[in-house]
């Protein structure tokens, strides 16, 4: 019986998800640019024209990989779409953003190897800083309406802390107390008794 057109959709939505996983664990293990798309299919077990398919290049690859996380951050932080960070929301955030680290440490892995690359972050500069300025407003609008004296300051030092304890954590996941700091985050940041 010949398949139907959900069914098609369904291997093809598997399919790229497994390009898409492969190809983060190469590029965040060997280097983006020392992974080639032939190595990234025959790990995926598909044949290099069939990549092609699903992504015209390496590089479109990367930026697909490299948005779909930065949105599902900016998802975290704006799960309403309102425009507001609340507390109830600021508080899950924190939370969630850990979560989302500890289930996915490849793509954290590939996210700071591509940062610290200067040659491969301006392949995805373009959608980082389309996607990045929703977030630090969410957190600058936050901290101005709890009165924070520097409310611009504060996001960047939050931002700055979210990022050191994840590039800890992926660095040793193992020794690195990342529950217990959770929480000191949330006493640090959230601001609740304002």
């Amino acid at each position: 019986m010949p398949r139907t057109s959900k069914q098609f959709e369904k291997i093809r939505e598997v399919r790229k998800a497994l390009i898409m996983d492969t190809a983060m664990e190469l590029f965040a293990n060997e280097g983006y640019h020392t992974t080639s798309i032939s190595r990234i299919a025959s790990m995926a077990g598909i044949s290099k024209g069939l990549m092609y398919n699903y992504f015209k290049s390496k590089e479109a690859l990367l930026k697909e990989i490299m948005t779909l996380g930065l949105k599902e951050m900016v998802e975290l932080i704006d799960p309403n779409h309102d425009g507001i960070l609340s507390e109830d929301e600021m508080v899950h955030f924190i939370s969630e953003i850990f979560v989302m680290l500890k289930q996915n440490q490849k793509y954290w892995k590939l996210y700071y190897a591509v940062m610290l690359q200067p040659k491969v972050f301006e392949l995805v500069s373009e959608e980082y800083f389309e996607i990045f300025p929703q977030f630090m407003k969410r957190l600058t609008d936050y901290y101005t309406g709890h009165g924070v004296k520097h409310p611009e300051k504060e996001a960047m030092l939050f931002g700055a802390t979210i990022d050191g304890m994840a590039f800890n954590y992926i660095l040793n996941p193992d020794i690195f107390p990342m529950d217990t700091l959770v929480e000191r985050v949330k006493e640090k940041f959230c601001y609740l008794n304002n």
